[in-house]
């Protein structure tokens, strides 16, 4: 019983150092950017949801990961997770330009250390289900905050919003048809859906790019995006049969 209450008190410490980690994170980028960029009645909640977050993911799937230590892919993703919760902030009011690139400059180097957290687990011989379902709802959060920036910004109507729920469409789905909860395969198909998909709403939310094209390139994603997530609901249902 004591061995238990003991690892159940250092998961309980870990999960809060998580969570203050992001919401520390979140606000010492907060503070960066709002010295250098005029950020106006910019959101201060960004620290706050951010933490949330991460204490609500570690809570349901931190015994998916085995290790003493969080790991070094892992703090990567908890930076992601800062840029995410900062770019959320510009959502309480019409960004300047000035911001909006700054906001297309932070959701670029998110989207470029994606590509970094998952090899760098590999390599460090700490790869876990937690890790990748961390950096995986990252992702998503990620795009419904910039899927919702660009509705925000007028570069693509309300519809674009779809690109964001999705994800959480598809989550809410599995709890009225469990088989769509199965796990899913490894696949390309949808790593390079994801990446397509954010870079699109980062182009759209570009200053440089206007309507209709910020539309198009917003639509575009959107339709490679729905057509992904057609073919993995497709074959969990063929699984299911079978």
């Amino acid at each position: 019983m004591t061995g238990l209450t003991l690892a159940e008190a250092a998961a309980d410490s870990r999960r809060w150092r998580i969570s203050v980690w992001t919401a520390l994170g979140t606000a010492a980028l907060d503070f960066v950017v709002r010295q250098t960029v005029d950020g106006g009645g910019w959101s201060t909640n960004a620290p706050l949801v951010a933490g949330l977050f991460a204490y609500w993911m570690v809570v349901n799937h931190l015994h998916d990961h085995p290790f003493a230590h969080l790991g070094p892919a892992n703090l990567i993703t908890v930076g992601r997770l800062a840029i995410v919760a900062t770019i959320a902030g510009g959502l309480w009011q019409i960004p300047s330009d000035a911001l909006t690139w700054t906001f297309v400059g932070l959701a670029g180097l998110g989207a470029a250390l994606d590509g970094v957290d998952g090899a760098l687990a590999r390599r460090s011989g700490m790869a876990s289900r937690f890790g990748a379902r961390f950096d995986m709802e990252t992702d998503a959060l990620l795009i419904l905050v910039l899927s919702a920036l660009a509705w925000r910004l007028d570069k693509a109507g309300a519809w674009i919003i779809l690109a964001g729920a999705l994800r959480y469409l598809f989550v809410a789905a599995a709890r009225v048809w469990p088989w769509l909860a199965a796990d899913l395969p490894e696949s390309w198909r949808r790593k390079f859906t994801c990446v397509v998909q954010i870079a699109t709403l980062i182009a759209a939310i570009a200053p440089i790019v206007p309507l209709p094209w910020s539309a198009v390139i917003a639509g575009a994603g959107l339709v490679l995006l729905t057509w992904s997530f057609a073919v993995d609901v497709q074959g969990l249902a063929r699984r299911r049969h079978v």
